[in-house]
């Protein structure tokens, strides 16, 4: 049942997802045909938002292998 649910879950976020990347291209297209920086803003912008998720595992991962490190 959890699984069914994940499964959902997972594919209405991917349907959210991919239309949101639709747009955020088209307004970079759109800029950067105008001349407009906003493209390179936005590429900064993901990354940066890219980039905690990762931070928050890895923090998370070293402090998991601390605690269940048993030394002898």
């Amino acid at each position: 049942m959890i699984r069914i649910k994940l499964l959902i879950t997972s594919f209405f976020i991917y349907l959210i997802a991919s239309s949101q990347c639709s747009m955020c291209r088209a307004v970079a297209e759109s800029s950067h045909n105008d001349g407009s920086s906003i493209a390179n803003g936005l590429n900064t912008g993901i990354l940066y938002l890219m980039a905690f998720p990762y931070l928050l595992l890895l923090f998370g991962l070293i402090s998991f292998f601390f605690t269940n490190h048993k030394t002898n």
